[in-house]
């Protein structure tokens, strides 16, 4: 008898954690400021995910099978960072935008687009800002360190982007090193931050720059490289070694 009980135990003890973990990965409101604003993030893949803000759905590249949309809203705008195949995905923006939908992109991005597609094409260009409904949209450089010609993504080439709306600002760093542009961002209520090598960054070089601009909240995305996945727990480690005020949030871009 007791064996039973200590058994079901146990199971029981793992069906509440895996039912926490998923709600916590999968879906997760955020208050960011005392005025209660809610950014509500559903993570989709690597770098594709669902904001929920201000009335407000925006997607961020958005690339894969379709069946992983279903269950969302249309998109009132949609971000795209650059023309890398895990970014840019032509077929699924498609059937993803809508006639009432903004896209933003990079020229880079523009360029590949061999069709109108629906909805309205925004081209950005780094340090451009723009109002698209009830959004300030600021277009953040991304780009690899050392500079190179031969780099995989070079200055000038791909946006970040910082969102802007009641007073609250999300940074979406796209694929980058730590560069200065982002080491000298200002007042980010939550930001994405990539860590992949050989593509962006180590662990270790996004915990730097993320203590050099100092979000309130940090979710680490973009997260798988060439030898697997970067160790998510160590990055939060070293952030809240170096400032214990920064809140880290591990969220499942990479759900089985």
């Amino acid at each position: 008898m007791v064996k039973k009980v200590l058994i079901l135990g146990v199971v029981l003890v793992v069906v509440v954690v895996g039912f926490y973990n998923y709600h916590k990965n999968k879906q997760v409101d955020m208050d960011t400021g005392t005025n209660k604003s809610k950014i509500e993030i559903i993570p989709i893949s690597h770098a594709t995910m669902v904001l929920k803000w201000s009335g407000k759905v925006i997607y961020t590249d958005p690339v894969g099978d379709l069946s992983a949309f279903s269950a969302q809203p249309e998109p009132d705008i949609v971000l795209v960072t650059d023309i890398h195949s895990d970014h840019l995905d032509a077929d699924t923006l498609k059937e993803v935008l809508k006639e009432k939908t903004i896209l933003v992109a990079p020229q880079a991005v523009a360029d590949t687009l061999k069709e109108k597609l629906p909805g309205t094409l925004v081209v950005m260009r780094n340090a451009e800002v723009r109002e698209e409904k009830g959004f300030t949209i600021e277009a953040i450089p991304m780009y690899n360190l050392p500079e190179s010609a031969s780099a995989f993504h070079t200055k000038g080439r791909g946006n970040g982007y910082v969102l802007e709306a009641g007073g609250k600002r999300v940074y979406i760093s796209g694929d980058t090193s730590g560069i200065p542009e982002m080491r000298n961002l200002k007042n980010i209520d939550v930001a994405f931050v990539c860590m992949n090598l050989p593509y962006t960054m180590s662990v270790e070089e996004a915990a730097r720059a993320v203590l050099a601009f100092k979000p309130k909240e940090v979710i680490p995305y973009h997260y798988r490289g060439q030898d697997g996945f970067s160790d998510t727990n160590k990055f939060k480690a070293l952030v809240n070694a170096g400032d214990p005020t920064i809140k880290v949030e591990l969220l499942d871009f990479y759900p089985q």
